[in-house]
This record gives C-alpha cells, structure tokens and sequence, in this order.
C-alpha cells in the first residue's frame, strides 16, 4: 500500500513539473581588440592613439534569460543583462549591476509580450538592430552615428512597461512607456533642466523572405536626468540644456544570395529649454557579402548633418570591414573607419561614444580608425 501511495505521489509530481516546464539560460558576449586612431583629442591639442578597445562590435555582457511555461500558450519570461568592460574588469551603463537590461513579464503564443523593467526602445530594437551598418556588421559601436543621439544601440529605457506583438505574417508592432518616478517641482517643465525624465517609443516592422522595412519614434523628456543620462552632445555643436529629445526613422533591407543591402535614414530634433532646436539628419547605406561560408565582407556609407538656425555641421563616414568566423561562437575581425567633418568649429568624432576616441581635438577636422579584434558568444 505504501509503495503505491509513493508512486502515485511520484506521478502527480512529476506531471506537475511537466506542465510548468522552465529554463534558466546563462549567455554573453566577449569583444576585445587593438585599435589606432589619427586623432585623438588631447589637451588642447591633438594626437595620435593605440589603445585596448573594448565592446566595438558589440558590447561585452553576460546575462541571465528565463522562462516558465503556465500553461495555455502562456510563460513568465525575464531577463537580467550585465555590461562590462574586459579590459578593466569594470561595469559598464553608469555602474549598474544590470545596465543592459533588466525586465520580467508575460508572453502569450499569438497576442505577443507584456514587460516590465528597464528595456530598449524601439528605435534600438528596429532601426538600430536590422537596418545600420552598426547592426549588420563588425564595424559596430564604430559605425553608428555620433553619439548615438538618434538611439540606435544604446537607448535603454528605465522604469518601462513594454508590448511588443506576436509576428503576424511578419507584421510586428509594440509601444513603450517609461515612468520617471520623480515629480517635478514648480516651474520646471518650462525652466529648469532639472525635471522629471519620462520616455515613450513606438516602433513597427515587417520582415518577410529577402525583404525587411521597419520604422520607430522615442521622446524622451529631459534626456540629462536619466540614470544614466542620454548623450545630446554633437562633436561641437552646441545643444544645451535640452527639454526634449525626439528621434524617428525608417530603414529597409533586402538579402539576395550571398549579399545583404541595407538603407537607413533618421532624424532627431533637441528642443532646448530655451533657444534655437537642432536638428540632427543621418542618410546610411551598406551592404555585406559572404565571399565563403566563413569569410564576410562589409561596407557602409554614412552622411550627417547638424542644423541650429543658420550654423550647423556635417559628417562625411566609410566603413571597411572583413569578419571571419573561426566556429560559430568566436570570430576575428578587422576593420577601417574615415571620418571627415566640416562646419565652423565641427569636429570629428567616430563611434556611438565618447569612450571610444572623443572629438579629434583642436585644429583636426577627420578621423581614421583602424581595429583587429576578437569576438566570443557563450
């Protein structure tokens, strides 16, 4: 009698277990490498560069991604993304623990996903993500735009509820909204930069065969008082205090064969607390052609313009690079990047940060980069 009640217990147990099926998955990303650059602002001057690099073709982290399945189509999902830097060991996003991202939710078979926590906006998830030379290609944090204004790679929203669709057909569509958590005191909507930071972000793509369209927009409001503060900083061109950040744009791709092609244009307008608005225009090309099942071969053309009233700047970028993958987690890389602007007082500035190399400095108006690197996924 007892050995049957023990394997009746067993049973109820174990189809228990069955029907609430979950997984917890450790994941991450090595990026490491030399790269030079001509002109590196030092001082009040300008000088040439080697260093480590770090997190170039995509940012080095490690994550936890789990799942538990509740039955009926429906699981509890959450992820929790470190980013660090591998040559010093420390965090990246300001110091935070899971910088990245860091959100838990529900997704439902056929309607889509519901989360919570800090997210990317849509215009990383689909601009930046499908349609950039940044996206595409080793070239990476190199290839995207100034300071990542128009928020391609690292627009990380804090405090977001977030519905991203199920793909119908290839149709997928979300928006997000992010709380500030914060009131803002008397006056400050119209005077202070000092106010609450708020966002919201609303994307929608369609990938179906060889063919890819996508388009996004994200406001932010007051972008310097979140934690850690969205860049409004253009290589010398001012901007200010910024009341709001607003950012749209739409890209294309289209695989044939071994090659894929790809077209990209944003727009971002900073509208100050007071002042001139600027405008900020970036038109992005490339394409990319698997010469073996190992070996790839990229190439992007970037063109930017900065508008504030009558004064502004330009930015002229190429992007070359060679990846060659030496099993399916670890790759070698090498790549070159040119940049050239112009403008009274514009500098040069490539990659999506200023930890990268920062304005080429006094005097300099072009940038050549060069890197060989090694990227490892676990």
């Amino acid at each position: 009698m007892n050995k049957k009640l023990l394997t009746t217990a067993l049973l109820a147990a174990t189809a228990g277990t069955a029907h609430a099926q979950s997984s917890v998955t450790l994941y991450g990303i090595i990026d490491a490498g030399i790269s030079y650059v001509n002109h590196a602002k030092s001082g009040t001057g300008s000088g040439k560069l080697f260093k480590y690099d770090d997190g170039v073709a995509q940012g080095s982290r490690w994550g936890l991604r789990g799942t538990e399945d509740l039955g009926g189509g429906l699981k509890a999902i959450f992820v929790l993304e470190n980013g660090f830097n591998s040559g010093n060991g420390t965090l990246g996003q300001g110091g935070a623990i899971f910088g990245r991202q860091a959100y838990v939710g529900l997704s439902q078979d056929g309607a889509g996903t519901l989360t919570l926590g800090r997210q990317y906006s849509f215009s990383s998830d689909i601009l930046g993500t499908n349609y950039s030379t940044g996206g595409n290609t080793v070239a990476g944090n190199y290839a995207y735009h100034v300071n990542d204004v128009d928020q391609l790679t690292s627009s990380r929203i804090n405090n977001a509820v977030k519905f991203q669709s199920a793909n119908y057909s290839g149709l997928t569509f979300g928006a997000l909204y992010g709380f500030s958590n914060t009131t803002a005191f008397a006056g400050a909507p119209s005077t202070s930069p000092n106010a609450s930071s708020r966002a919201y972000s609303f994307g929608v793509n369609y990938a179906n065969g060889p063919l890819g369209i996508g388009a996004a927009y994200t406001d932010i409001r007051y972008p310097g008082q979140a934690s850690p503060s969205f860049s409004t900083t253009l290589a010398n061109v001012s901007t200010g205090s910024i009341r709001d950040l607003r950012t749209y744009g739409i890209g294309g791709r289209y695989v044939f064969g071994p090659a894929t092609a790809w077209l990209l244009w944003t727009r971002t307008q900073f509208a100050p607390i007071t002042g001139t608005q600027t405008f900020y225009n970036a038109y992005e090309a490339g394409v990319k052609y698997a010469l073996t099942p190992a070996l790839s071969a990229a190439a992007g053309y970037t063109y930017t313009n900065a508008t504030q009233g009558g004064n502004g700047g330009h930015w002229n970028q190429g992007d070359l690079a060679l990846d060659y993958a030496l099993s399916n987690r670890t790759d070698v890389y090498g790549l070159v990047v040119y940049q050239k602007a112009s403008g009274n007082g514009v500098q040069a500035q490539i990659g999506s940060s200023t930890s990268f190399f920062g304005p080429s400095g006094n005097g300099t108006n072009n940038q050549i980069a060069a890197r060989i690197g090694i990227r490892h996924k676990f």
